[in-house]
């Protein structure tokens, strides 16, 4: 599959948006964007199960022990981005007395308007691997109980909760298990449907509940 031309990389847009990164840090982040997009371009030519560690390392020219060093898991290359940082920075930025649930459906349709406008094709890659590999789907919960631990953090200071308070646990899992369950459902239907709409139906459905 030939690759297709991008207004912009949403890594970029990432890059851009954490000017208090120092020389080092900004090196990380390019190598750790060199072998994701090395990825993604390798499962596009071969599938995900046949793209090796070792070949990711070549074509993004790094070594193997590089990769892992960034990524401990294959998984981990498609799943991870650099988003948490700028979620967790963008919601404290957000005024004090809005409601917790508003400021993450703001910062959240904000993202996703981005991604579809800027990386809609890797966004639809990585989402149909989502659906298809199991492995990616049991990392992906890994991986969410770690985003959580952020949101959890920033929660706890807008609410002067408890980190560990059991409500901020549950309220930080309620919307992050939504957004995966949105982005599942976008895939399955072959993402025909409108992704800021079916976010929006998310984050009412979170706030209202399930009604008959």
């Amino acid at each position: 599959m030939p690759a297709t031309r991008r207004t912009r990389s949403l890594d970029s847009l990432a890059e851009d948006m954490q000017p208090q990164l120092g020389l080092r840090e900004r090196k990380k982040l390019k190598t750790r964007v060199a072998i994701r997009r090395a990825t993604y371009r390798l499962i596009a030519e071969q599938g995900y199960d046949a793209t090796t560690v070792e070949q990711i390392a070549e074509a993004a020219e790094v070594s193997p022990s590089t990769v892992f060093r960034y990524f401990p898991t294959k998984e981990d290359i498609v799943l991870t981005d650099e988003y948490d940082p700028i979620m967790v920075a963008e919601l404290r930025a957000r005024p004090t007395d809005e409601q917790p649930l508003d400021s993450l459906r703001h910062i959240v349709v904000k993202a996703t308007r981005l991604a579809l406008e800027h990386e809609r094709d890797e966004l639809i890659e990585r989402t149909t691997l989502l659906v298809q590999v199991p492995a990616l789907r049991a990392r992906m919960m890994q991986s969410m109980a770690l985003t959580s631990r952020l949101l959890c953090g920033v929660l706890a200071e807008r609410t002067g909760r408890a980190e560990d308070d059991l409500e901020v646990r549950v309220f930080s899992m309620s919307v992050l298990g939504a957004l995966y369950e949105t982005t599942v459902y976008w895939a399955e239907r072959d993402h025909e449907d409108d992704l800021v709409e079916l976010v929006e139906r998310s984050f009412t459905t979170v706030r209202s509940g399930l009604h008959s």
